[in-house]
């Protein structure tokens, strides 16, 4: 994704380095694994990859692993280890916002069972422009990789389906997904049937 095919909610990319209370910067935790995969790695886009790699990989997704926990901020995905896909990006965004690198939120309208959900990951600008990145993780053929290149998302959009990739990147996550996870209390429960359908 090109810098001229994204709605940026500010006018800023530096606005995209803010701390919140989701995407928790300022986590203890959280600061402390960005360095240490920052001490890793010998530049930004490696260590970009690295955070993307790691959230990927060592954070599973709650369906995958059948957990009901419920997860929402960076510093509790990282503390449970478990979340949604929405969840695991706001973990992504901190780590790399930690860091220094601008980092927004994004989604995709989804086709799940008879209607469709709304898919969160993340954009990182890195080379003059912002790039998407779905830390979701992989399983069952799901190949989702870091790259600064030809996009490797989990999903491709089938527009014949109702599906979206939606332009716009959010500092902090869109209030549909707050408003959904913030009362629910078995995480499996909502991704049945309660989760936001469209931005």
């Amino acid at each position: 994704m090109a810098t001229t095919d994204v709605l940026l909610e500010t006018a800023s990319a530096g606005d995209f380095l803010a701390d919140d209370e989701f995407v928790d910067v300022e986590d203890r935790a959280v600061r402390k694994l960005a360095l240490t995969l920052r001490q890793q790695t010998d530049s930004d886009p490696s260590f970009a990859e690295a955070a993307f790699e790691w959230v990927r990989d060592e954070v599973g997704h709650s369906y995958d692993i059948q957990n009901p926990r419920v997860t929402l901020t960076a510093g509790e995905v990282l503390t449970h280890r478990v979340g949604l896909c929405y969840a695991k990006s706001h973990l992504l965004a901190a780590l790399l916002r930690a860091e220094g690198i601008p980092t927004g939120l994004c989604y995709q309208r989804l086709e799940h069972g008879d209607g469709h959900v709304l898919h969160g990951l993340v954009a990182v600008h890195l080379d003059g422009a912002w790039h998407r990145q779905d830390p979701r993780g992989n399983t069952n053929g799901i190949n989702a990789q870091f790259s600064l290149g030809t996009e490797q998302l989990a999903w491709e959009i089938d527009h014949n389906r109702g599906e979206i990739d939606y332009p716009q990147l959010f500092v902090s996550p869109a209030p549909c997904v707050i408003d959904s996870l913030r009362g629910a209390t078995n995480v499996l429960t909502l991704y049945g049937t309660g989760l936001p359908t469209e931005l």
